[in-house]
């Protein structure tokens, strides 16, 4: 059996016999222990920690385990004791036949450092078989003129103890004629010879019958018998002569049974029967007797049944050719069994762990053995693994190689490793082995949790119901089992003033989001806070991602009239001359709503008049005109019904009514009624009270309009929205509508109301009053001297 093998990582071949490499594995030390046979299982052979110098436990600590060559296992390690025992019943005569000393080779390996003891353990005799003769009868023939001391060897008997154990002694039966001689063979056994004491007389006695007892060297001794039978025949001048007395042959182990081994001849000179002579087997053992047979008329010898050179690889056959008369000649065959390739390598694993943790340095993986049970070339052998994996392999002594990894590995590149050891020979053809190894990297928190995004913008519309699913967040982790496990949760925020745990909260186990409490675009249109994901390794790992909230306007606001005052107080009367022209300006509805974006778009109906015709509303800005020109037919006192509706869905609205006084001109501030006539006096004083009531309504309404936006605009700055008017390409066109002192009012009035448009802010943001400079408004026309008391607003809605 050859030691030498090579071994290539990744196909890089390294030959070499015993090489050491830097792990700690030399062999250290050679441990001789010794067992009787057939002792029974655990008995006692050795306390390794004390045999080898190891503190107590060290030998679990280490995980020493014992691996036999033969990878069976005769011995059990008791690591908590240190006791080294028997796993069975060992028989040594069917462990090393008749081989003595019977010697089992074994190794102890430890890692941490990784060592390898060699040791053998010796399987001591006892005397537990009897000898045993293949024939338990056995004829001689032998001439009446044979000469006194003339000897004749006996078949022995065959005892499969050793040593002491085995035969010492041959006796034979009490007789006159013969005794036997003990004589020894160049194989240190012995065999018997029965001596002629005296002569025979072949017509005084011409038959006897001995018995042959073997003894071994036992205690007690044990012993077996075979009986001699003695022929005396008439004389036989010649005994047959074979042409050699040593055959030497060959035979490959892979010879078919039946195959012709060698053909043995011998001659005899004597004439009839003396002259035939018969072949067969002399002292032959069991195994030869099973493997060979012979024929006894041509001496040819053939085989029974398969050789195996690495059980048997050579066999001594004693021939014996004996003729017609008894006499006899013997000569020796020499069988030469070659070896063929014809045992692939094999591969017998120590110890292996298919874990590794990712991260790990150069790691251990296993501990194997390779060895092949042909010889030569056929029993040298090349050990690698594939490419391209980060593995190596590492030879130590006694054929052992470990398998290591090259460096750190990870396992979000790759969990999972399959791992093909090949050995091969060096025979012809070559036979390899193939080993499979499968790996898996464990997991060890080495990433943090990723958000799929890196900022996240939710939709909600106000007036939500609460604990509403508004979206989710999510993150993976590229960890496997709980460090891949994430819990979310929403971080503190920098500003104390929004109530985040009131507004929003998040399921910790899969991201999703829910409103708290219903949302109010009017009083907050966007937040924004952070939310982390936390793994559950250790330590444990954790991201943040932005998380914006933009509340939706709805519909949810009515329009509301800002002029004329829609209190319950007395009605505000708007005056109009009976000579104003078509398009003349009668008053302006002013109206707001506090949604947003379309929500707020507002648009002017007249819903109802006293006259219909006789005025007009502008369905954009709410200014009311006359339609046409006014007649003395026409009824002093009208009353008219705007309806201001927004463009949600569904649309709101809200209706102002505004009435309007005709008069002959503003020098008679009051007309009277046609039912007013008697009381002429009191319609003075009420135009009075209407002049100075609507000028203290005016004012009133501008500071608190003026008061409201300031409110507001505080409101929004704190909510970091900040609304934003819509300049001339807005839904509504731009214009200030400048009644150039047509009204009321001795002096033009613009006002500027400014709403937000887009998303971000619905309120009512900016109320202004415009005074142009009066000497640029160039001369008036005629009938407009006297209009003193007129309101005029002009409004720009964006």
């Amino acid at each position: 059996m050859a030691v030498t093998e090579s071994c290539f990582p990744r196909q890089r071949q390294v030959l070499f016999v015993f090489v050491f490499w830097g792990v700690s594995s030399a062999g250290s030390g050679f441990g001789r222990y010794s067992v009787m046979e057939e002792a029974e299982r655990g008995s006692f052979v050795v306390n390794l920690a004390k045999d080898l110098g190891l503190a107590e436990g060290e030998l679990a600590a280490r995980g020493t385990r014992v691996v036999s060559d033969d990878n069976k296992q005769y011995l059990l390690l008791d690591s908590q004791t240190g006791n080294l025992l028997t796993n069975e019943k060992l028989d040594r005569e069917q462990l090393c036949g008749s081989t003595e000393p019977c010697i089992l080779y074994f190794q102890i390996l430890m890692d941490d450092p990784f060592q390898i003891y060699r040791a053998e353990l010796r399987v001591k005799d006892i005397n537990d078989h009897s000898p045993i003769f293949q024939e338990k009868e056995t004829a001689l023939k032998i001439p009446e003129n044979t000469a006194e001391g003339t000897a004749f060897r006996l078949e022995r008997a065959q005892d499969p103890d050793g040593g002491l154990n085995s035969i010492q002694n041959y006796t034979i039966s009490p007789n006159s004629f013969f005794h036997i001689k003990i004589s020894g063979s160049d194989e240190g056994r012995i065999y018997p010879e029965l001596v002629l004491d005296k002569a025979l007389d072949r017509e005084e006695q011409g038959e006897l019958s001995l018995t042959l007892t073997a003894l071994d060297g036992g205690s007690p001794p044990r012993s077996g018998t075979s009986t001699v039978h003695i022929v005396v025949l008439d004389v036989n001048d010649n005994a047959p002569q074979f042409t050699q007395a040593l055959y030497e042959t060959q035979a490959p182990e892979n010879s078919p049974v039946g195959s012709l081994i060698v053909k043995v001849s011998a001659e005899d000179v004597d004439s009839g029967v003396n002259g035939e002579v018969a072949y067969s087997f002399f002292d032959a053992s069991e195994n030869i007797r099973t493997t060979f047979q012979i024929n006894p008329f041509s001496g040819e010898i053939f085989l029974r049944e398969l050789l195996d050179y690495e059980l048997v690889n050579s066999y001594k056959l004693n021939i014996q050719a004996i003729d017609g008369g008894g006499l006899s000649a013997r000569c020796r065959v020499l069988v030469e069994v070659l070896d063929i390739n014809d045992n692939p390598p094999e591969l017998i694993m120590s110890s292996f762990s298919n874990y590794i943790a990712e991260n790990s340095p150069e790691t251990a993986l296993a501990v194997f053995k390779i060895k092949d049970r042909d010889s030569g070339e056929n029993g040298k052998m090349v050990c690698y693994i594939q490419e391209n994996l980060p593995f190596l392999l590492k030879p130590s002594v006694e054929n052992f190689y470990i398998l290591m990894t090259e460096g750190a590995l990870d396992r979000e590149s790759r969990a999972e490793y399959n791992i093909i050891i090949t050995v091969t020979d060096l025979g012809t053809p070559r036979l390899k082995t193939e080993h499979n190894l499968t790996v898996w990297v464990s997991d060890v928190n080495d990433n943090a949790p990723a958000f799929t995004q890196t900022s996240y913008t939710l939709f909600v519309r106000e007036n939500n119901s609460p604990a509403l699913h508004i979206g989710s967040v999510s993150a993976t982790d590229r960890d496997s089992g709980t460090n891949a496990q994430v819990t979310y949760s929403l971080l503190p925020l920098q500003d104390p003033h929004l109530p985040l745990a009131s507004l929003v909260s998040i399921n910790a186990d899969n991201g999703h989001l829910f409103a708290l409490r219903s949302l109010d675009y009017e009083a907050l249109q966007a937040f924004e806070f952070r939310v982390g994901a936390t793994d559950r390794g250790s330590p444990a790992l954790s991201s943040e991602a932005l998380v914006r909230v933009l509340v939706l306007d709805a519909n949810d606001n009515s329009p509301f009239v800002l002029y004329p005052l829609q209190n319950g107080s007395a009605p505000c009367t708007e005056l109009v001359p009976r000579a104003a022209e078509p398009g003349y300006l009668v008053t302006k509805v002013v109206a707001v709503d506090g949604d947003s974006g379309q929500n707020a778009w507002l648009s002017f109906q007249l819903l109802k008049a006293t006259e219909p015709g006789l005025f007009g509303v502008w369905a954009h800005n709410g200014e009311v005109r006359t339609a046409r020109l006014l007649s003395e037919r026409d009824a002093a006192k009208h009353r008219l019904l705007v309806l201001v509706k927004d463009n949600g869905e569904p649309p709101r609205s809200a209706t102002a009514t505004l009435h309007v006084l005709l008069v002959d001109g503003f020098s008679q501030p009051y007309l009277p009624l046609p039912d007013a006539a008697p009381a002429q006096a009191q319609a003075d004083s009420l135009t009075v009270y209407l002049v100075v009531a609507l000028a203290s309504v005016s004012s009133l309404f501008l500071f608190s309009v003026l008061l409201f936006v300031a409110v507001r605009l505080c409101r929004r700055s704190r909510a970091a929205s900040v609304g934003r008017c819509l300049g001339p390409e807005g839904p509504f066109p731009r214009h200030l509508v400048d009644v150039s002192g047509t009204g009321t009012l001795s002096q033009s009035y613009q006002y500027e109301v400014c709403l937000s448009g887009g998303s971000e802010t619905s309120a009512f943001k900016f109320l202004k009053p415009i005074i142009p400079d009066i000497q640029a408004q160039g001369p008036r026309r005629k009938g407009e001297e006297n209009s003193t008391f007129r309101n005029s607003f002009g409004f720009n809605i964006q």
